[in-house]
């Protein structure tokens, strides 16, 4: 009992009272960095909402993030709004785009919709890929504008960890709310679920745009951080990146994305310093989980206790 309160609530306050500190005494490249990381945690997370807790598998979950992400980049650069509105128009278009694409796939289910879904997110990358006149296709948008408020190097750092620690709470609270229980009812036995009156297709749908919601705030972040959006964010194999970071850190535990994000990011920076061939690393650590950690990190620790108490 002692040491699951000291999980709880310890070891997450100190972590947040290290990132209060950290631009006291870290570089700034450890900031980006740390940005980073709070960025692509989000995103892992807001995937494993629907996959880890939702059973639904979402293959293509980037797209959303690259929506958000072009949305603030469009409005800051041509629609003549105070770049502010980007952090509003990026998660409603990521949310617009996930509604319309769960209508088109939520009909389908497990393997048959993640490939749907795959398909169409692919059809946007195409899009923003080519149409160079409005998304800069290949090379993307750059120089793009931020609020003067958080345009320093504490500042996008401050206002990327608050806006991550809101979002993570607000996910917290919806996976553990009643929502969040009919959800992962879904996940065990859809069947079951619907027999006891339950919408099984709209709460799907609704878990979709809740977390292409999330992804899209993601997206305006990584913006905000980098100062710069380019195709790559809506190409498939980030998602891939994504999925792998759920497993990692365990998709059955909430934080366990975050913890996934983190080492992967942290992999891909340094193992870039001396290799090009990052994908190869990718798929020995993808091959060591599957052997050996395959419930993920938080998930082994988690169960682990309850094993030596019986």
């Amino acid at each position: 009992m002692v040491d699951r309160r000291y999980r709880l609530t310890v070891l997450p306050c100190g972590l947040v009272l290290f990132f209060l500190a950290a631009p006291s005494f870290l570089p700034r490249y450890y900031l980006y960095l740390i940005g980073l990381i709070l960025i692509t945690g989000l995103l892992a997370t807001s995937l494993n909402m629907v996959l880890g807790f939702g059973g639904m598998y979402q293959f293509h979950h980037s797209v959303f993030y690259g929506v958000g992400a072009y949305s603030f980049a469009l409005v800051s650069m041509k629609s003549g709004l105070p770049p502010a509105a980007g952090y509003v128009v990026a998660p409603v278009m990521a949310a617009l785009a996930s509604l319309i694409i769960g209508l088109i796939t939520i009909r389908l289910s497990k393997l048959y919709f993640g490939m749907l879904q795959l398909s169409l997110g692919s059809l946007v990358w195409a899009i923003v890929y080519r149409w160079y006149s409005f998304t800069g296709g290949d090379d993307g948008i750059h120089g793009i504008n931020i609020p003067e408020a958080i345009d320093s190097t504490r500042g996008v750092y401050y206002f990327t960890l608050v806006v991550t620690i809101i979002c993570m709470w607000l996910m917290f609270r919806m996976v553990n709310s009643p929502f969040g229980r009919i959800f992962q009812g879904i996940r065990d036995n859809p069947e079951r679920t619907e027999a006891i009156g339950v919408n099984v297709k709209s709460h799907q749908l609704v878990g979709q745009v809740i977390a292409g919601t999330f992804a899209g705030i993601a997206g305006a972040l990584f913006v905000t951080v980098e100062g710069s959006v380019f195709p790559d964010l809506l190409f498939w194999t980030l998602s891939l990146e994504l999925i792998i970071m759920c497993l990692l850190g365990g998709w059955y535990v909430f934080f366990g994305p975050m913890l996934g994000a983190a080492i992967i990011v942290v992999l891909r920076t340094f193992v870039g310093i001396y290799t090009e061939y990052w994908t190869l690393v990718l798929g020995i650590v993808l091959m060591l989980l599957i052997y050996f950690l395959p419930q993920g990190i938080l998930g082994y620790f988690q169960r682990r206790p309850l094993s030596e108490e019986h």
